[in-house]
């Protein structure tokens, strides 16, 4: 019986099915345009290299750097213009509470005729609305400084957006020409994250069972590797199979074919 058992278990190893997948990047994202404009330049000679902080692809963004540095201008003067009016708004205050003073003085004072009383009167309401005139022009110009802070915080983004940089990641290619004339979501590049790889394999559903706790095996060596993804979807193009991802370690060479097997412990 236990040689049976035995030969039942070698038979099994012997016709354990066997997967192939292509080393792929971890990510190969697609890279399309947020802005407009006029590409001036293209760094061809990055592709196939990581990308660090110089752009590899330059948009034309004069006249987004023209109007911030205006609007970084204006908003000096605004707020040189909001500190000189909170001065007059101040002195102001001090003129209104001796004139209310005043008034409430002489309002009670018979030797005051009412016409000198309605002058005080008059004078005290003006000083009020030349206050709270001010007041209202002081908060016109710290609404017009939050808007333009806002545009500040647009156009930088516009800026940046018009130097593609993706630090960190492999540039795969370069979808557009200098001269050529972008709009928004017109692909511009591709690039790769290649902190790790993947292998994705299609597993029938019977093979789906405990399939994460399975030893994996590339190229007939045992890995310290399991399966890190499965879709419980089937596949669109492999009817009736499951996409099966396992992460694994950069390799220094991608795009490789490799023999996977998935075995019991």
């Amino acid at each position: 019986m236990k040689i049976i058992m035995l030969v039942l278990i070698s038979f099994t190893l012997l016709f354990s099915k066997v997967y192939y997948s292509k080393v792929e990047p971890y990510e190969l994202r697609n890279i399309s345009s947020n802005v407009s404009g006029l590409v001036l330049f293209i760094d061809e000679e990055s592709i196939g290299k990581k990308l660090l902080s110089k752009a590899y692809i330059k948009i034309d963004s004069k006249l987004n750097i023209a109007e911030l540095n205006a609007i970084k201008d204006k908003l000096i003067y605004l707020r040189e213009t909001v500190i000189s009016n909170e001065k007059v708004l101040k002195n102001l205050e001090n003129s209104l509470l001796k004139k209310r003073k005043n008034y409430k003085q002489i309002e009670s004072l018979n030797i005051k005729s009412r016409l000198e009383k309605d002058r005080e009167f008059y004078e005290l309401i003006n000083s009020e609305n030349l206050y709270l005139n001010t007041k209202k022009e002081i908060n016109n110009l710290k609404i017009q400084i939050t808007d333009l802070k806002f545009r500040v915080v647009q156009l930088q983004r516009t800026i940046n957006d018009k130097n593609l940089k993706n630090r960190g990641f492999i540039l795969y290619s370069i979808l557009v020409k200098p001269g050529q004339v972008v709009g928004v979501s017109t692909p511009l590049a591709q690039v790769a994250d290649i902190s790790s790889a993947k292998l994705t394999i299609y597993l029938d559903s019977e093979d789906l069972k405990d399939a994460q706790k399975k030893i994996v095996y590339i190229n007939g060596v045992k890995s310290s590797y399991k399966i890190s993804r499965i879709l419980s979807i089937s596949d669109s193009k492999n009817i009736s199979k499951y996409k099966v991802q396992i992460i694994i370690d950069s390799p220094e060479v991608f795009s490789k074919l490799v023999k996977i097997e998935l075995k019991n412990e």
